[in-house]
């Protein structure tokens, strides 16, 4: 067979028949040690992402990502729109991050820590052996006419997976408006909120589209991480990898015979069982090599080491490795291009840590009234008229707000109040004026800093351009 026969599988992904629709994938069940350790990580992941909208540090939200009122809350510290600048260097850590882990370890977020894996491998897959039963069954299932049993049996797992996609629906509804708002509404009665309502219906459509039908054709077609990897990944990369030298060997693969030495017929270890591809959630052959489809779950390892037992041959045929691991036996190195990730990673991680220390509780905003002109007063006073907007980015209120300059000589007065609160996680706006005597200012545009008091406490400084008129001395 040529390379380009070898290669053609390439031309199209697994789930795509040679006529160009879809070709449904039906795993094995996994069984083994890797299944059982991503099993223990995956629940406490399941933990984590259903409990976290619910915790609560400083009286802030573990995670939040209310995308409307454009607030964020990130393990506990809050983040408004006047920190997007904090937002966007953790975007770029976060990218940094990811390129730096698949450079290293290939797909094995994907297969281990993504919520749609997880999901889909861990819950509704284990729902459907449950219901439908293992491999087998389920292509006799699927075959198999409109009758009692599949009835019963599509009916029953397709409302489960309504059920579930509706708690997932309610759970992602909670990081964006927040987990009070969502059990306030929960409390009223879904029919006080009709457009929550609606928006939740509609969340529950797309989970219940996802993992009922469009499956791992997400992870192939959708996720744009899978198409990155061919980028980002090299020879020194470790992957779920299959040893073609062991596996293959002198005479390639074949069946397996009872009391037969391979070692001295020449034949490879792999004995061509077809489990590895019978327990792909993607429904790929791991023997072909790297390839887009593959999302590092484990799930083959685990069916070859088993079969490797059975048949008294050693594990790690298919295993974590590297392609230059298995053509020259060579170790995992920290090489100079992880290097070079590494130390982005800690200059952007040191940066972000140096800003949150640097932030302030406290966001104040004293800008001109645009199109006003400053005005001329008795006893050569000069006065400008602005607006204000403080931000309290804390989970208690602020008392008894007043500003004093602190720059200049002068006046500050707040339109309609002397003194006023900023509610918790709130903010107040309004007007002031500021008067200054001309004789102060150094030229016709002066920068004032102001300080913004709660009682005697200063909170927060900010500073302000001050028009005058123009001086000729």
């Amino acid at each position: 067979m040529g390379t380009q026969e070898k290669e053609k599988f390439r031309d199209s992904i697994g789930t795509i028949n040679e006529e160009g629709k879809r070709a449904w994938v039906y795993p094995k069940k996994p069984v083994g040690r890797l299944y059982e350790y991503r099993k223990y990580v995956s629940y406490v992941l399941l933990l984590f992402l259903f409990t976290a909208p619910f915790i609560k540090i400083n009286g802030n939200q573990f995670l939040m990502f209310n995308v409307l009122e454009r607030r964020f809350n990130i393990f506990g510290f809050p983040f408004w729109p006047q920190d997007l600048h904090l937002f966007v260097i953790m975007m770029i850590i976060g990218v940094v991050f990811v390129i730096f882990f698949t450079v290293a370890f290939g797909r094995i977020f994907c297969g281990w820590m993504c919520p749609q894996t997880i999901f889909m491998e861990m819950v509704f897959r284990r729902i459907e052996y449950w219901i439908d039963g293992n491999r087998g069954k389920q292509i006799r299932l699927a075959k198999m006419p409109w009758n009692a049993e599949k009835i019963r049996k599509r009916t029953l797992k397709w409302f489960i997976f309504f059920i579930i996609s509706f708690l997932i629906a309610n759970i992602f509804l909670a990081y964006l408006i927040g987990s009070d708002k969502l059990l306030q509404y929960i409390t009223d009665g879904p029919f006080q909120h009709w457009s929550t309502l609606i928006s939740l219906l509609i969340f529950t459509g797309v989970f219940y589209f996802i993992f009922a039908w469009f499956r791992e054709q997400v992870c192939i077609i959708a996720c744009p991480y899978g198409r990155l990897q061919g980028v980002l990944l090299d020879n020194k990369s470790i992957v779920v990898a299959y040893d073609y030298k062991r596996g293959e060997k002198e005479k390639g693969r074949a069946k397996f015979k009872k009391n037969e030495d391979r070692a001295i017929t020449g034949k490879g270890d792999c004995i061509d069982c077809f489990q590895c591809v019978q327990v792909c959630p993607t429904g790929i052959d791991i023997r072909n090599g790297t390839q887009l489809e593959c999302v590092n779950c484990t799930a083959c390892i685990d069916a070859c080491n088993n079969i490797m037992e059975s048949v008294n041959l050693p594990k790690g045929l298919i295993r974590y490795a590297s392609e230059e691991n298995i053509e020259k036996n060579s170790k995992f190195t920290f090489n100079p291009r992880l290097k070079g990730y590494s130390i982005v990673l800690g200059i952007l991680i040191s940066v972000l840590v140096g800003m949150l220390f640097l932030r302030n509780d406290v966001e104040a905003r004293i800008l001109r009234l645009p199109g006003q002109l400053y005005e001329r007063k008795a006893d050569n006073i000069i006065s400008n008229v602005y607006t204000f907007k403080l931000i309290n980015k804390t989970t208690a209120p602020i008392h008894n707000i007043h500003f004093e300059l602190l720059s200049h000589k002068g006046t500050i007065t707040v339109v309609s109040h002397e003194k006023f609160n900023v509610p918790k996680q709130g903010l107040a706006e309004g007007t002031l004026f500021i008067e200054v005597n001309n004789s102060a200012l150094s030229g016709d545009k002066d920068k004032l800093k102001i300080g913004v008091y709660s009682d005697s406490k200063l909170i927060e400084t900010t500073t302000t351009a001050f028009l005058g008129p123009r001086s000729y001395k």
